[in-house]
């Protein structure tokens, strides 16, 4: 006498009432954004037969996505001040920071270019058997030496 099985159960899926969006098009008011993962998960892909060249590519690629989106940013704010009558775009063209607000550009900028540097770094590092210190000496030099 053959045993009868269960069908095997389908898993169960929530659906949102909403649709997500397509790409290109915005999400609805209310939603929040897709989640991007931020982590690549694999291996880097190689693109050349020198290992240089593909991190010079990372940086570059890198510097155009934060620039890409610095530059949406950055007009996004500007039209949103002038529609309201905030203040005109040559206000800001002619703005000269001081004080905390010339530190803190200051400071976002070096943690830019350390980020930015960050292949270079770790090929020095391991050149050189050891564990650089943060700032211990001018990524671009060492770069160029």
């Amino acid at each position: 006498m053959a045993k009868k099985t269960k069908p095997l159960a389908r898993p169960q899926t929530t659906r949102s009432a909403k649709p997500t969006p397509r790409r290109g098009e915005e999400p609805q008011v209310g939603e929040p954004p897709p989640r991007i993962a931020r982590i690549a998960k694999g291996k880097k892909p190689v693109y050349f037969s020198d290992p240089a060249i593909d991190k010079l590519l990372w940086m570059t690629m890198t510097l155009m996505e934060e620039l890409s989106v610095t530059r949406d940013r950055l007009d996004t704010v500007e039209r949103l001040l002038e529609s309201r009558r905030v203040l005109r775009r040559r206000d800001i063209e002619s703005y000269v920071p001081r004080g905390a607000a010339e530190r803190e550009r200051s400071a976002r900028r070096a943690a830019y270019v350390d980020r930015m540097m960050r292949a270079v770094e770790a090929e020095l590092e391991e050149i050189a058997g050891t564990r650089r210190d943060a700032g211990a000496e001018d990524p671009v030099a060492a770069v160029s030496s």
